[in-house]
Order: C-alpha cells, then sequence, then structure tokens
C-alpha cells in the first residue's frame, strides 16, 4: 500500500537548482512512486555556521509503496549519481535527500530515523511542509 513520504532536496555545490531538477525526476521515476507535490526552491545559509556556499534547498511529496529502507537506498543512489561525495558531516555537497518523514511511521535505527531529528531544528524545512501540507491526506 503507497504512503505519503516528505524527503528534503538540498544542494550547495556547482549547478544547484540542474541537481535539484535532476533529483525531482529521478524521484518521481522510482518504481511504484509517484512525485504528488513541490515547495517552491529557497537559498538557506549553510547549517551549524559553516564557511561554505549557500543551498538551494526544496522538500517535495512523494507517494511511495516503497519501504522507507528501500526509499532511503534510491535517495542515496541518486546523490551518488548527481557526484556526492560523503566526507565532512554537514559538509558541501552536489545534493542531500532527506527523508523527513514517512507517513506516521516512527523509526528509529544506527542509520534511518524518522521523523528526521533535524526537523524541530530546520525552519525552511517547517515552512516547506506546511506548504506541502494541501497535498497530504
Amino acid at each position: 500500500m503507497a504512503e505519503l513520504a516528505w524527503i528534503a532536496l538540498g544542494s550547495n555545490l556547482g549547478d544547484r537548482a540542474g541537481y535539484l531538477a535532476a533529483a525531482r525526476a529521478a524521484l518521481a521515476a522510482l518504481p511504484d512512486t509517484a512525485l504528488v507535490g513541490a515547495s517552491a526552491v529557497e537559498e538557506t545559509a549553510p547549517l551549524e555556521g559553516k564557511a561554505q556556499p549557500a543551498y538551494l534547498n526544496q522538500m517535495v511529496l512523494l507517494e511511495t509503496a516503497l519501504e522507507p529502507r528501500a526509499l532511503l537506498h534510491a535517495c542515496q543512489e541518486i546523490e551518488r549519481a548527481a557526484g556526492r561525495s560523503r566526507g565532512e558531516h554537514w559538509g558541501s555537497r552536489t545534493l542531500d535527500l532527506d527523508i523527513v518523514r514517512y507517513g506516521e511511521r516512527v523509526i528509529a535505527e544506527p542509520d534511518l530515523v524518522i521523523p528526521h531529528p533535524g526537523l524541530p531544528r530546520r525552519d525552511f524545512w517547517r515552512r516547506e511542509l506546511a506548504e506541502l501540507s494541501s497535498h497530504g491526506r
């Protein structure tokens, strides 16, 4: 059965808007998945006052039959395809995809926490969620 999943997109290297557009297309093309909404794109300062370029951020709403772990792996593959390399925590990146919420599920595993623990501290995510609320069930 399909559930709603909110995915945060972010980029602060290279063609930021292009990376977000490619991510939206890749997420929409996942099996048993439809992109049902997308927030406006906004520019934000790096987290934790890091000295790095500003980010473009956006949130999309998916309706998907993929289980959370399969969705996580798909997001990581989309990041890799965009040239994402994992190094410094909160370092600059071509593309970052985070599962912010997945239906009403609560998951607390070492590499998968839903709702995303950063949600209470990221005003832009809360704005984007509110913007997408008209698409929710």
